[in-house]
């Protein structure tokens, strides 16, 4: 276990942790733009198997540049590593997080101390995996799942025709909390997650080697909200998991906008609390 760290100095750097799906990056079915409003000048980020997939302003991207040049940006993503290497923001940050926490990534690169620790943190703390996956393969025999899919070994989900043929699963929820593990749904992908699985976790982490002074986060979905809370300033699109929730902190601030002109609007937001050094909204 790496030594602690001394408390961070008051002028330490700002470390912004920012969630990259429904939060930074958008596929073209999720740009939520009011009817009548011109498309903003977009940016592809990424492809898969050459196809464009997902997409941010050119403002925003614009905007993200400038505060990775002066605070430490680090993208905080569920995805799975080859998933997340698939995106390009146009900055290289120094940290990042995949696959909900499991990952930290150093230049790039997976941490193995990290992983050790994220190993050990969830051994003895929840139901094994293959229980997890033999659920999944319970649900994925009703029907409505058209993937499922094992996380770099560290977390289940599944991905169903459409969000509308989810069923309710407020019963395999309680199964899930019962063995350790979360449920999540966030838009046609279901979520089978450690709850010792955290983008928090990590984050505090990174804060520690990085000697933050401050904290501010963003995201949207429930996986997001522990992020959220601990953060000094965080704030959250006008759409999504969360908002479908009412999801609410004294220290959130939620768009205006939804979609691709949120990721503008969160974007403004964390630039002037990093140059402006804002007391906590607590």
């Amino acid at each position: 276990m790496p030594a602690p760290a001394p408390a961070p100095a008051p002028d330490g750097p700002h470390l912004l942790a920012c969630d990259l799906d429904q939060t930074l990056i958008f596929a073209r079915k999720s740009f939520r733009l009011v009817s009548g409003t011109a498309e903003p000048e977009v940016t592809l980020v990424e492809r898969i198997d050459g196809v464009p997939s997902a997409y941010s302003t050119t403002r925003a991207l614009d905007i993200l540049a400038r505060l990775h040049r002066t605070a430490v940006f680090v993208p905080v993503t569920t995805r799975t590593l080859a998933q997340y290497r698939r995106i390009d923001l146009g900055v290289r940050p120094a940290f990042a997080i995949a696959a909900n926490g499991g990952h930290l990534l150093v230049d790039g690169e997976p941490d193995p101390a990290w992983a050790e620790q994220v190993a050990a943190r969830l051994t003895g703390t929840c139901a094994p995996l293959a229980e997890m996956e033999a659920l999944a393969a319970r649900l994925d025999a009703a029907g409505w799942a058209r993937i499922v899919r094992v996380a770099d070994g560290l977390f289940v989900y599944l991905v169903a025709h459409s969000r509308e043929a989810i069923p309710d699963l407020s019963d395999v929820a309680a199964e899930v909390a019962s063995a350790g593990w979360s449920l999540s749904t966030q838009g046609r992908k279901v979520y089978l997650v450690p709850t010792a699985l955290t983008k928090q976790a990590a984050v505090a982490e990174v804060a520690r080697r990085a000697g933050a002074s401050r904290v501010l986060a963003a995201g949207d979905s429930v996986l997001d909200a522990p992020m959220l809370a601990a953060a000094d300033l965080a704030v959250r699109p006008a759409h999504g998991e969360l908002h479908e929730q009412g999801w609410q902190a004294p220290n959130l601030t939620v768009t205006t906008a939804t979609g691709l002109l949120a990721a503008e609007e969160l974007l403004t937001l964390l630039h002037t609390w990093s140059t402006s050094h804002p007391e906590p909204a607590r």
